[in-house]
């Protein structure tokens, strides 16, 4: 949150993957910054084309409904790890289910997080090698994930008063594509993003103008030590307009009147 506010940040939202444990603190680090801080939740759902992520905005903090789907959610994580953990071995790159932890710092469990204790213990030189060599699609120890429908998570955002948005689609903002998310249930589409360039940014606006679909953005930081890692760009580096996030916000409210969720 400090990182935020230095960079001029005013508003942002909190869209760890599968996950809304770290909201409370960062609403307590922020209040005394003058920050506001959305909680939000990135997921995992199944696309035409495979994985899409999906962030989710304006998400109640207590809700058993959402609490027991995240569960689940991170539950299929730490068995996919564990087969992931077993495939590094049989691979000769040897890493324990301890090691993968490690490098969590209380978050749900990834490919990063694996790549990241393969360079700890030295079995690579850097997380893109842990990729190209292991974790990567089609490679050793490549495991898919067990991905819920779009259209099951946008329900039940959309009952818990949330908002939903198509993350870093990059060649897939295609007209089809995104009319297919569209009825799914998808409300927003990220314009904003650092694997969009400006050709890109001006096609999302033109399709989300042309399907009715609201607008978002973000510089998708996970910490300073990927960002170093992977040339991430840096926190508050992409930035949104504030009525993109008041057109979301009001999606929300509406949402909240019909019976939905708070925050």
């Amino acid at each position: 949150m400090a990182l935020a506010a230095r960079a001029g940040v005013t508003t942002l939202a909190l869209t760890d993957h599968d996950t809304l444990a770290g909201v409370a603190a960062a609403r307590a680090a922020a209040e005394p910054l003058d920050l506001q801080v959305i909680a939000g939740c990135e997921f995992s759902v199944a696309a035409p084309w495979g994985e899409m992520h999906l962030l989710a905005y304006f998400l109640p903090t207590e809700s058993d409904e959402l609490a027991e789907f995240l569960e689940q959610q991170r539950a299929q994580r730490t068995a996919r790890m564990r087969e992931i953990v077993r495939r590094l071995s049989a691979a000769g790159a040897h890493v324990r289910m301890e090691d993968v932890i490690d490098q969590t710092a209380g978050g749900a469990l990834g490919r990063p997080h694996a790549a990241r204790a393969l360079v700890k213990l030295g079995r690579v030189p850097d997380v893109g090698q842990a990729f190209d060599r292991y974790l990567g699609r089609g490679r050793a120890a490549f495991v898919p994930k067990v991905l819920p429908k779009t259209g099951a998570v946008t329900a039940l955002v959309r009952r818990l008063g949330g908002v939903t948005a198509a993350a870093h689609l990059r060649s897939r903002l295609t007209r089809p594509g995104l009319e297919r998310l569209r009825d799914a249930g998808v409300d927003a589409i990220e314009v904003r993003h650092p694997a969009h360039d400006a050709e890109l940014q001006e096609r999302a606006l033109g399709l989300a103008a042309a399907l009715g679909m609201l607008r978002s953005g973000g510089s998708d930081w996970h910490g300073e030590d990927e960002a170093a890692e992977q040339g991430r760009a840096p926190l508050g580096s992409i930035t949104v307009p504030m009525d993109w996030v008041a057109e979301l916000d009001t999606l929300h409210q509406q949402r909240v009147d019909e019976g939905g969720g708070g925050t």
